[in-house]
Order: C-alpha cells, then structure tokens, then sequence
C-alpha cells in the first residue's frame, strides 16, 4: 500500500486522515498507521472501498496473495477436517442395544 501511496503523491500515513475523513471513516492516526505498514487481519469493507477511491486503484493493487512457502504447498490438496489425524477410512459401528426385546 505504501507504493500505491507513493505514486499517488502520499508519503505519510496521516495524509491519509482527512482523506478518508472526507469520505465518513474517522480513524486515529495510530490506526491508519497501522493499516498502511503492517498486513491489516481485518479490514471492512467500507475502509476498502474508501481507500480504492482515495488511492484510485483497483484490489489488485492493494491485496496480494500470500506466497507459496515452497512447491509443496503449491501441490497440496485440501483434506477434510480430521483428515490429517489418520484417522481414513474408520467409521463408527452402529450401536446394538442389549436386553431388550423386540416385537
């Protein structure tokens, strides 16, 4: 985000305070610092789209993907939950309920 920033002129993370004020979202300082240098966990999507139009570009400009940490992870397939555990091909058996009779 910092170079979008810098192509557009802005060179400091408080520049971007009255921006986004002028668009209805009031953050601190700390918060917009926050958000511009470190990989923000959650972001709304107001905040975003605010942000598209102060910067005047698209998500791919902003969101990357994470990297492959290696080709292994590139060739990984998704496993069910529990999957991992081992646990395969077990399934329950059906429950047999004993002294009672049946009609």
């Amino acid at each position: 985000m910092r170079k979008v920033m810098a192509d557009r002129g802005l060179f400091s993370t408080t520049d971007l305070v009255p921006l986004l004020g002028k668009r209805g979202i009031t953050l601190p300082s700390s918060q917009v610092y926050r958000l511009v240098v470190e990989r923000p966990e959650r972001l709304s999507l107001r905040i975003l789209m605010a942000l598209l139009d102060i910067l005047n570009c698209t998500m791919d400009d902003l969101i990357e993907p994470p990297a492959a940490v290696g080709a292994e992870t590139a060739t990984r397939t998704k496993k069910a939950a529990g999957a991992e555990a081992g646990v395969g091909d077990l399934r329950p058996k059906r429950a047999r309920i004993r002294g009672v009779e049946r009609p």
